[in-house]
């Protein structure tokens, strides 16, 4: 018998191969922007933060402010590039299908991108009325609200509670707010999971036994 009572989701990495697609978009538009980066620094640097951080980023890197509507370019590219070539990850609906306790995902991506991603994987049946995003609070990772808010929602506590991420950002933001977490690592581009999380693993398929 599971000691959680509850799983949170964290979406990009976990449920969703979206991280090398999103990032390889901030590239291109940094690069546009004169940034001169690549995929593997985007994947290192990028990847678990708020936009705005990523935004922050690229102005420091270019020496200057970035335009207004950058982030209406980018969702715009990310959209397209989500609705051509996202996939699910690897055994994450045989995962779902077992799972014997509640769950929900808690992400750092507007509600609307969440939708589509889970929507274009076909996911979203899994996730349809448990659905959080910091958009809708205002606070993002390493701020542990989301999913403070996501395990009061689901009617549990934090130690009642297990938090799947794929970010050292979302790693630390569950430690913050007294959850248990487990890194998934199939994508954990600078090895940083295993010294901070509760456990960690690197096939989505093995998560039931773990639990």
């Amino acid at each position: 018998m599971s000691k959680y009572k509850c799983i949170i989701f964290d979406c990009d990495g976990v449920l969703v191969d979206s991280e090398p697609l999103s990032n390889q978009v901030m590239v291109d538009i940094a690069n546009e922007l004169g940034a001169n980066i690549n995929l593997d620094y985007a994947l290192r640097n990028f990847k678990g933060n708020s936009f705005n951080n990523c935004a922050e980023q690229i102005s420091n890197l270019i020496g200057k402010e970035v335009p207004r509507d950058l982030e209406d370019i980018y969702r715009q590219r990310s959209f397209e590039k989500f609705r051509n070539e996202i996939k699910p990850i690897e055994g994450i609906k045989a995962v779902l299908d077992v799972l014997n306790v509640p769950f929900c995902v808690a992400s750092s991506g507007p509600e609307s991108k969440i939708k589509l991603n889970l929507e274009l994987t076909g996911l979203l049946e899994y996730f349809i009325d448990n659905i959080f995003s910091c958009y809708t609070i205002g606070k993002w990772k390493p701020d542990p609200s989301i999913f403070i808010w996501a395990a009061t929602t689901m009617g549990y506590s934090p130690n009642e509670c297990l938090i799947i991420e794929d970010s050292i950002i979302g790693v630390n933001a569950a430690l913050k707010g007294g959850f248990d977490v487990f890194g998934y690592t199939a994508h954990d581009y600078n090895d940083e999971l295993q010294k901070k999380a509760t456990k960690t693993f690197s096939k989505m398929l093995i998560l039931p036994e773990l639990l």
